[in-house]
């Protein structure tokens, strides 16, 4: 059996607007990642009713997402766009991953401390067990590279976690039916069926923050539509939010350390640096010593020239969702074809009877 060929799978939750922080560190590098390996694009609603969502809104939102992937230039006929719920194979494939994980492999996982709170007995059990889910998404596929926001790199090491204990407890039995591949785990090798999938996590904005708080992750659920350049806004919005973004009294600096203990400038920067393509360094190289009063009239008309667009495609494409439902369910049939071969071989290494 041939090693592991190259794949990428990524997905966002259709839950609220796409914004400005979506696009920098998710969207816009998935767009560029179509040319060098073949790639898997979801929209994981599974994921995001582990809280409450409105029926309606959720329906909305699936769609939204799918047409801002689209409009940013995802290419669905080339590669595979879908949503998460058309393929059950995902939510069987979680369920044998339960049984894999650990419960303190579950307990460790912050985004669950820090969404449950204080009333975690509370949560939904999807809540705390989602990171299984996650790891069903990725390895359904076999996938090899996933790209990452720093706040889900810790879900992405317990994907590894997973795909190492199931590949050590079934080496034998992956090995007796020709499933896998010799990797090397510590001073063993093993015969792994899964991968270990590597995180992609680059670039100058990969993590986009609040423009009322530098100190804050740009959120679609902050109160404040000000925080946030939503991708559905129009050039009017767009350049009014960079204007009332917060900012210190004083210049930018001309070199990059001097942008330590300054969040909002550093999030500024780095936004203009990832938009146009640039390092920070080279925006301070040119912005250095002047004021944000002559910094953010560039940074509009910038983030306006690229973003607005984007907005105008998404409106076209979500006046016809026929035609957005059909790409996802052609998306899915695709998607199908291969999660389905996983499933059928975790289900024979497991001793599962199958077909």
């Amino acid at each position: 059996m041939a090693a592991f060929q190259p794949l990428v799978f990524s997905g966002v939750q259709p839950t609220g607007n796409l914004h400005l922080g979506n696009y920098l560190g998710a969207i816009r590098r998935w767009v560029a990642l179509q040319d060098e390996y073949p790639c898997l694009f979801c929209v994981v609603d599974l994921h995001a009713i582990t809280v409450f969502q409105e029926p309606e809104e959720l329906e909305r939102s699936i769609r939204e997402v799918a047409a801002a992937f689209i409009a940013s230039g995802i290419d669905p006929k080339k590669h595979i766009l879908f949503n998460q719920s058309r393929v059950p194979e995902h939510a069987e494939l979680a369920w044998i991953f339960n049984c894999v994980a650990r419960l303190g492999w579950m307990e460790r996982m912050t985004q669950f401390k820090e969404k449950a709170g204080k009333d975690r007995e509370r949560a939904s059990l999807g809540l705390f067990a989602y990171p299984s889910l996650m790891a069903a998404d990725i390895l359904a596929y076999r996938a090899t590279l996933v790209p990452v926001g720093e706040d889900q790199k810790q879900h992405l090491e317990l994907t590894r976690d997973i795909a190492a204990k199931f590949n050590h407890d079934y080496s034998d039995r992956i090995a007796g039916k020709g499933l896998g591949h010799p990797i090397a785990m510590g001073d063993e090798t093993v015969q792994g069926y899964f991968p270990m999938t590597d995180p992609l996590i680059e670039g100058p904005a990969t993590r986009v923050m609040s423009f009322k708080d530098g100190s804050k992750k740009m959120s679609k659920s902050d109160p404040s539509d000000l925080s946030r350049i939503n991708l559905t806004d129009d050039a009017e919005t767009i350049a009014r939010k960079i204007r009332k973004a917060k900012t210190d009294p004083d210049a930018l600096p001309s070199e990059t350390a001097g942008l330590a203990g300054r969040p909002e400038a550093d999030n500024l920067v780095g936004i203009f640096a990832a938009l146009d393509n640039r390092s920070k360094a080279d925006i301070l190289g040119e912005y250095g010593g002047r004021p944000f009063s002559e910094f953010k009239p560039a940074l509009a008309d910038l983030a306006v020239a690229k973003l607005a667009p984007i907005a105008t495609e998404m409106r076209r494409i979500l006046d016809d969702p026929a035609e957005i439902d059909r790409t996802l369910r052609d998306g899915a049939e695709r998607a199908r074809a291969i999660a389905g071969r996983t499933l059928a071989d975790v289900k024979s290494i497991v001793g599962l009877l199958n077909g």
